[in-house]
């Protein structure tokens, strides 16, 4: 495999886990992170990060327009619910 192919298959992975996400809005991203330790606001702090290393100009925002399709406090409003307690606890004990 060439470093472009790898390239190419890393970016197509990439796309593929961003749509699947768009299209689950009813897993929460408290959810994401009590199970796998990252959610989509980690991948849009990537997705910047990965723009900064190679002097694209991005802001936070619009990454994180890049993972949710729309502006975040539109996805918010629109799907974000209330953690409950149980989840909150879980969070909690995952990030000490």
């Amino acid at each position: 495999m060439t470093e472009q192919e790898r390239l190419e298959l890393e970016a197509a992975a990439f796309r593929s886990l961003v749509q699947h996400l768009r299209s689950r809005p009813d897993v929460q991203n408290i959810d994401m992170m009590n199970l796998a330790g990252f959610c989509r606001n980690c991948l849009s702090k990537w997705f910047k990060a990965a723009a900064d290393d190679i002097g694209v100009a991005i802001t936070p925002d619009e990454a994180r327009e890049e993972v949710y399709g729309m502006p975040y406090a539109e996805w918010k409003t629109k799907y974000q619910k209330e953690a409950s307690a149980e989840q909150q606890t879980a969070f909690s004990k995952g990030n000490k």
